[in-house]
């Protein structure tokens, strides 16, 4: 059975931050170094009041109502996050109850930048064990809460945002082709936040050291990423009896727009059409791969039959990559 995204949704904020906006949190942070540094000239930032469930059950109500599908007839929902509403509850079912998917199975899983991707796997397997089953795939981030705007090497590369998709089965010969899953734990310190956890739990004095707040070794990501996604990506497409030549669209995870550059040329996906959000949304972390994705989907610009490449890497560190032919 064929298994594949039956719609899409996504969703952002309103408070829109530009380079300038951004330079009075980060005064070394000039506008026109970080456009050129990363191509970013603006994200969003979540309001006061919104938390990371809160963006995900606007996406999923977008993507619902794209594939038809009524809330209360999703089997499972499964939620990528690293910035969840609290360390329980599950944010996924937070979003099953505010959307009025009751009927459905939730959990959540953290694979970082990657984690959309790997969910996608996750729900290409319930529904292939399950014909007929239908699958809610989000992810949410709100990275602005865990920035340390002392630190303009990361503060400015990152927006909050969320993305979903509805997943089940489609017509043969369209859904997912293939999809690859890495992980890399020995580059586990290339990204990470050190307090708040069960070794590093959050006290006073952690929290005066800024434990609490997102850390990047940025050469080592950038070097991580040269060397590792594009032999995976091409592996994929091999393993399928594809080449670069044959992808139609490039949906990356939106990192920083020159390190895009550089994997697109590593890659050879010149032909492709490479989807970028990141001008607008900066690096939404797991949801911008989703977002990205339906940004693409209701330009009008996937066409029946088209081969779709996505890509997410980042945290762990991990790398996730799906080949999918579009159904429309």
């Amino acid at each position: 059975m064929a298994v594949g995204i039956l719609g899409t949704g996504s969703y952002v904020p309103q408070r829109v931050v530009t380079n300038v906006d951004l330079n009075l949190l980060v005064p070394d942070a000039d506008p026109e170094w970080v456009a050129r540094k990363t191509l970013i000239e603006a994200r969003r930032f979540a309001a006061p009041h919104e938390a990371a469930s809160d963006l995900a059950a606007q996406a999923a109500r977008a993507a619902l109502a794209q594939a038809g599908v009524a809330a209360a007839e999703i089997d499972y929902i499964v939620l990528a996050t690293s910035t969840g509403d609290s360390p329980q509850p599950p944010t996924s079912n937070l979003v099953q109850n505010r959307i009025g998917a009751n009927r459905a199975a939730c959990f959540d899983l953290n694979a970082v930048c990657s984690g959309w991707i790997f969910a996608l796997s996750v729900a290409n397997g319930l529904v292939a064990a399950n014909p007929g089953a239908l699958v809610l795939v989000l992810a949410t981030d709100i990275y602005s809460r865990i920035l340390d705007f002392t630190d303009r090497r990361t503060a400015v590369l990152f927006g909050d945002g969320a993305g979903a998709a509805v997943v089940g089965a489609v017509p043969d010969g369209f859904g997912i082709i293939d999809l690859d899953l890495r992980s890399q734990g020995d580059s586990s310190d290339l990204i990470y936040v050190k307090g708040g956890g069960s070794r590093h739990p959050l006290t006073a004095d952690r929290l005066a050291a800024g434990d609490q707040y997102f850390r990047m070794n940025g050469r080592g990501v950038r070097d991580f990423v040269a060397a590792e996604v594009p032999p995976a990506l091409e592996a994929l497409l091999t393993r399928a009896g594809l080449k670069a030549t044959d992808v139609d669209h490039f949906v990356p995870h939106q990192a920083n727009g020159i390190m895009l550059q550089e994997l697109v040329a590593a890659a050879g996906f010149e032909n492709a059409h490479t989807h970028l959000t990141l001008p607008n949304y900066g690096n939404m972390g797991s949801a911008s791969v989703p977002v990205t994705l339906d940004h693409a989907n209701r330009s009008g610009a996937l066409k029946r039959g088209d081969l779709l490449l996505l890509a997410g890497f980042g945290g762990g560190m991990s790398m996730g990559a799906a080949l999918i032919r579009w159904s429309n």
